[in-house]
């Protein structure tokens, strides 16, 4: 409907700002888990983004313009968080109902 070079155009466009927005999210992720831990605490937020924004690139390798704005959503930090928060919700929500259990195997003391 729109034609084939439209198409195109727009295709190139998605995958260039998502490897964009891919390249410098992953590496903000990544230095923030990395402070995390040099702080001495569990990244447990900074992996959630990490995963998402593994997903979102994923998306955006999938062609398809619903994919792209799935993927090009994950891959804004605002946005992000939302997805956070709900997958946070969604394992508490499984711990608490005690299909999920937590252990933690340490020789600290």
């Amino acid at each position: 409907m729109i034609g084939a070079l439209n198409t195109v155009l727009i295709i190139l466009t998605t995958a260039s700002l998502g490897a964009y927005l891919a390249k410098s999210q992953g590496l903000r992720v990544l230095r923030e888990i990395q402070e995390a831990t040099s702080m001495g605490y569990m990244p447990g937020n900074e992996l959630l983004h990490g995963f998402f924004v593994l997903v979102g690139s994923f998306a955006l390798i999938t062609p398809g313009f619903l994919t792209d704005i799935i993927g090009l959503s994950m891959l804004i930090p605002q946005i992000r968080g939302i997805y956070v928060e709900m997958a946070k919700g969604v394992i508490r929500k499984k711990i608490q109902n005690g299909q999920w259990q937590m252990r933690m195997y340490t020789d600290f003391r």
